[in-house]
């Protein structure tokens, strides 16, 4: 892969300085164009070998176009609000909206090749991670992002002259660091991870751009003219971005049964047993969120269900055993124009909370294949992707010591009519009832459907669906709290587990080291 960037590309100083004047312009002009339509975003990864550009070449594309409407972004070491939340928040979050450019120097790519190269992980958990690389990917492109990746490359011979050239100027001198020289000598090794990754990541819809490092004007007139033809080339679309094609359809079952037709809502709590039950799962939540390891663990508790299903009910039962400093309660509306310009997922990515907190989200990510399939707002290809991408963020999370509980909150057609009547009837309670709830009824068969759909599709191990028969209140409410209170534990106990197996293996360790 590497080979075609060791060419010797060099470029007269005569045609570059005839070029670079007509490439600003254009670029310049390609840039106001994006920032008008605010049709798609645009994000630039800038990697590659130590010495080979990368920061030069930046800098340049910033006094070449409009640097306000540019935010680059350079990735180092993860800060401690960063470490204490998935690996990718910390790119999700600065991801820019439409109409303007990102640019990444140092991506999701630097600690996946770095942990590889210092065999902190082995290979095959670096192509697993490359993997999930391919899949963020296909997500942004299909979201309408133009996402275009450079990879600046030297020779060994040319990296190590670079670094003595930039060393050997007092002005750079501070450039080049132990850690430089230190990765020098890993060359090859780096060179064996980079071409593993690149082949991997190199796709249609996101493929990598070899750039020769040795030569500073190749290197500059081949990354504006690459940037212009693919800005010119998405500005000319006039239907946007090629959406995924033909997705097989969702069959109904033979039988019509499904899991919600199979629950028994008709389930009782007398209010004796509803107080003394909750009140011993508030104080068992109570001792949960006490135990030390629990600043270890983050929790994440989506609510969905039925309009008038009891959520907020539920929600607040929670919220009444904790600190209001343990948790926050992310109510989940229409999108507010910030949040449609960015990845769908990104207003989710966005609300994690760090260790040792606990997340409620009242509605969720669920949207995309609930209401926004049912009411036409998604097209059936991005609700259709929506169930792997949901799955590979609640994977990210459940990898990040994040416990994920997921609940659906059922109630019969009759239980919830009779609900929107009281609510109508109750001054306190008239601003909970919408015409929405009206319309959203009309279309029960429906959202059932999706329902069922959705439950099939994204309970998984690591992040389960727990239905809630949720006629009786009471009984909802207890269900709720128990479940989450045993999935709390249960990740309690793995991790006293863990810390054991750890606490032993030192130990183990220790004693070998003490015989030698």
């Amino acid at each position: 892969m590497f080979e075609s960037a060791e060419l010797g590309h060099q470029i007269d100083k005569a045609v570059y300085d005839k070029e670079v004047p007509k490439l600003r312009e254009a670029l310049l002009d390609a840039q106001f164009d994006l920032a008008a339509a605010k049709k798609f975003e645009v994000i630039i990864l800038v990697g590659g070998v130590d010495g080979a550009g990368r920061s030069e070449t930046v800098n340049l594309l910033n006094e070449w176009m409009d640097p306000r409407h540019i935010e680059v972004h350079g990735m180092g070491e993860p800060s401690d609000e960063e470490r204490e939340r998935p690996p990718m928040w910390r790119f999700w979050r600065v991801l820019p909206p439409k109409g303007r450019i990102g640019v990444f120097m140092g991506s999701w790519y630097s600690w996946p090749i770095l942990d590889y190269v210092y065999g902190n992980i082995d290979q095959a958990a670096f192509h697993e991670k490359i993997e999930r690389i391919v899949s963020f990917e296909k997500m942004l492109v299909a979201e309408g992002a133009l996402l275009i990746k450079y990879w600046f490359h030297l020779s060994k011979q040319g990296q190590r002259k670079r670094l003595k050239a930039l060393e050997k100027d007092p002005r750079t001198r501070w450039r080049v660091s132990k850690r430089d020289w230190a990765h020098f000598e890993m060359y090859d090794k780096f060179i064996d991870a980079d071409e593993q990754a690149l082949r991997m990541t190199s796709t249609a819809e996101a493929p990598w751009y070899i750039i020769e490092g040795s030569d500073a004007r190749y290197r500059e007139l081949t990354v504006g003219n690459i940037l212009l033809e693919a800005l010119r080339k998405r500005l000319d679309e006039k239907d946007g971005p090629v959406k995924a094609g033909h997705v097989p359809p969702l069959l109904p079952s033979i039988d019509q049964r499904h899991v919600l037709k199979s629950l028994d809502l008709s389930r009782r709590l007398s209010k004796k047993a509803y107080e003394r039950t909750l009140e011993e799962q508030q104080g068992r939540l109570v001792q949960l969120v006490r135990d030390p390891l629990f600043k270890e663990i983050s929790v994440v508790v989506v609510f969905e269900g039925n309009d008038a299903a009891g959520k907020g009910g539920s929600i607040r039962r929670i919220t009444g055993a904790l600190d209001a400093r343990q948790y926050q309660v992310i109510p989940i509306a229409a999108p507010t124009e910030e949040e449609r310009a960015h990845p769908y997922l990104w207003r989710f990515w966005r609300h994690l909370s760090r260790r040792g907190r606990i997340s409620l989200f009242d509605r969720s990510w669920y949207g995309r294949v609930l209401v926004e399939r049912v009411e036409g707002f998604a097209p059936e290809a991005d609700w259709m992707r929506a169930y792997g991408e949901i799955n590979d963020f609640e994977d990210q999370l459940a990898r990040h010591d994040t416990v994920v509980v997921k609940f659906w909150l059922a109630t019969s057609k009759e239980e919830q009519m009779r609900r929107f009547k009281e609510r109508e009837q109750t001054g306190f309670k008239r601003y909970k009832i919408t015409d929405e709830d009206w319309r959203n009824r009309e279309k029960w068969d429906q959202y059932e459907r999706a329902v069922c759909d959705m439950v099939e599709r994204t309970s998984t191990d690591y992040a389960p669906w727990t239905l809630v028969e949720s006629n009786d209140k009471y009984y909802a409410r207890v269900k709720v709290l128990t479940t989450l209170c045993d999935r709390i534990e249960a990740r309690l106990a793995e991790r006293r587990k863990q810390a054991k197996r750890q606490a032993a293996k030192a130990a183990k360790a220790k004693a070998k080291a003490k015989k030698k």
